[in-house]
């Protein structure tokens, strides 16, 4: 059984994960920033960066650790390289580059939209592609044709607003806290959904 850990910087969330090649998941550790930037209404990149140089290394312990397990037992490190924020970016493949030097395993470059519609078969267990994959993330709505795990065909992109940026421009308009998207699915909760007719398509 091969040992990975994955490694993920691309916004303001660090994360890292032990997963086997059988895609058993054995740890999964984030050190979220909301907290941060939730006075500024929105991501500061140069405030991400720096919260993800103060918690990379303890993030990687702490899932290398949850896995039972030792640096020098894992198979190789798969980093997300793109797209993200460049500064923190870099301090994920930067711990990630300086962990395979030290022990002397390969790297795994990821693009991690890619890695969004790879979750779908992770949890679902079996194979699903071929497939058209649709990912709606904070910065990116985009559509793929996915033939297998590793050939994926960009089919087009929102060319404005990604949908999560949309939900934080409107919880801003309404004065709701940061992260939009949750404050909005909160208020929504308490919402008449007959109140406005939307037409259907």
């Amino acid at each position: 059984m091969a040992l990975f850990l994955t490694i993920e910087t691309t916004c303001d969330e660090t994360a890292a994960a032990v997963v086997t090649d059988q895609l058993e998941v054995l740890s999964s550790v984030v050190a979220s920033q909301d907290r941060l930037h939730q006075q500024y209404g929105g991501v500061v990149p140069e405030l991400a960066s720096r919260a993800h140089m103060e918690r990379i290394l303890p993030v990687i312990h702490e899932a290398v650790a949850r896995a039972g397990i030792k640096l020098i037992d894992l198979d190789a490190i798969a980093v997300a390289y793109t797209p993200g924020l460049a500064g923190s970016l870099l301090v994920g493949l930067t711990a990630a580059k300086s962990l395979c030097v030290a022990l002397d395993r390969p790297l795994i470059a990821i693009n991690h939209l890619q890695a969004h519609i790879y979750a779908c078969r992770m949890v679902a267990g079996e194979d699903v592609f071929p497939c058209v994959g649709l990912v709606i993330s904070g910065g990116h709505t985009c559509l793929y044709r996915c033939l297998n795990a590793l050939d994926f065909d960009l089919l087009g992109c929102t060319l404005d607003d990604a949908a999560g940026e949309a939900f934080d421009k409107v919880a801003a308009m309404l004065g709701l806290p940061y992260p939009g998207g949750p404050s909005i699915e909160k208020a929504a909760t308490s919402g008449n959904p007959r109140k406005y007719h939307f037409p259907r398509a």
